[in-house]
């Protein structure tokens, strides 16, 4: 849970009721939780396996070793996702209140009970994040754009769908401009995380991309961008600021509060974009973090025009 704020995005404000904030930081710990748990970054693994009675053995090497995951550490990972959907199934039975149902077991999966009783949600966004883990765990590689994209219909669309259900303002509308600012969200992490990923065996680059800019794996290994990396990462730039002001009117179709949280979001974007641009695309000598400052000004900007 203390990873919300090094996010690019405000994750609960304190202008919001101290309910929608507890609301917000169970989605927050469930998907840092499920996410942790794909990643490999878990902090005792072995104990969050016991909680959730899992029965397949940690390995012996540390889950975020350099690299692709030995096949052992890929199947604990699957286990543990898979233990993890049992839970979420704990969860909705729990807040169901079928006959018989078993408490769910990881505390933080505990905290989604009283959140899908008050808003009536559906295990569907839940399951799509834990499925986006699983897809980690066999696809290294992206072939082309629309391939990325549908990825984040799984790993980012359904956080977005969840705070507008929270919210109680969902409609077919919202959610598609919801999925523009999620999925273009999701793009600009990967691309400030270029290095740390591929130091996980994984490229959240389109392959069509870098062979259009002439890019290969080694000069994404390097210690610092050549001409060509930067020249594909100002292009991937656009690409997710053209999906990030596709999906910003979001805002000005709600009002109070919900509208200066959905500022927040969509400011954190367009200021990571502005990071990466402010290390002339090099993604690879240090990660580009957005300015607080900068993010603040473009909040109150996005609030007042509503886009």
């Amino acid at each position: 849970m203390e990873k919300a704020g090094a996010e690019n995005f405000p994750v609960a404000p304190f202008f919001l009721p101290a309910a929608w904030r507890a609301d917000l930081m169970a989605v927050y710990g469930f998907a840092r939780l499920v996410d942790d748990a794909g990643d490999g970054d878990l902090a005792d693994p072995a104990a969050t396996a016991a909680l959730l009675g899992v029965e397949a053995a940690p390995p012996v090497t540390p889950s975020a070793q350099p690299g692709p995951p030995a096949p052992a550490e890929t199947a604990f990972r699957l286990a543990l996702l898979d233990g993890l959907e049992r839970d979420l199934d704990r969860v909705f039975e729990t807040a169901l209140r079928t006959d018989g149902a078993e408490a769910p077991r990881h505390p933080l999966l505990g905290a989604l009970v009283p959140l899908v009783s008050r808003h009536a949600l559906t295990p569907e966004p839940f399951r799509r994040l834990i499925e986006a883990n699983r897809v980690d765990q066999t696809t290294a590689r992206y072939p082309a754009y629309q391939d990325l994209a549908d990825y984040c219909t799984l790993s980012a669309d359904p956080v977005g769908r969840l705070v507008l259900a929270i919210a109680g303002v969902s409609t077919p509308e919202r959610i598609a401009l919801s999925d523009a600012v999620c999925t273009a969200l999701q793009l600009v992490e990967h691309l400030q995380d270029v290095a740390e990923d591929l130091a996980r065996g994984r490229i959240y680059l389109p392959t069509e991309d870098l062979e259009r800019f002439g890019v290969t794996e080694a000069d994404l290994a390097a210690p610092a961008a050549n001409g060509a990396v930067r020249e594909l990462i100002a292009f991937e730039t656009e690409r997710a600021r053209t999906l990030l002001d596709r999906g910003a009117p979001l805002v000005g179709t709600v009002r109070g509060r919900l509208r200066l949280l959905l500022a927040g979001f969509t400011a954190g974007g367009y200021a990571a974009l502005a990071a990466v641009e402010d290390a002339g695309y090099d993604v690879l000598a240090r990660q580009a973090k957005p300015d607080k400052r900068r993010l603040a000004a473009k909040a109150a900007a996005i609030f007042a025009k509503g886009r």
